[in-house]
């Protein structure tokens, strides 16, 4: 969908994120804190979530024509550095049925 960098295009950087959290909870080794869907400011990059792609679509078009994913669907993530090595190698998922 989409090549969204995490190093320029965040909103809150992760030591922000962190910082927020840590004014209300304890703060732990181990404690998982996510960013949430990062999107490009320059939208010629894709987007990085499906409904923020349809509501792009919708505000351009008059309604969205990216379709939900469907079962069988392949998903594939994968996170660079700026020299082009995998950070933590590619996640790959298929949709089915629960």
């Amino acid at each position: 969908m989409g090549f969204a960098n995490a190093g320029v295009d965040m909103i809150f950087s992760f030591p922000e994120l962190v910082a927020h959290a840590a004014k209300t909870r304890r703060l732990r080794a181990g404690t998982i804190i996510g960013s949430g869907t990062i999107s490009n400011s320059d939208q010629q990059h894709g987007y990085s979530c499906i409904a923020e792609i349809r509501m792009i679509e919708t505000i351009n078009e008059g309604a969205p024509y990216t379709p939900f994913l469907q079962y069988g669907d392949k998903i594939m993530m994968e996170m660079l550095a700026s020299d082009g090595q995998s950070i933590f190698g590619s996640l790959e998922q298929t949709v089915e049925k629960c």
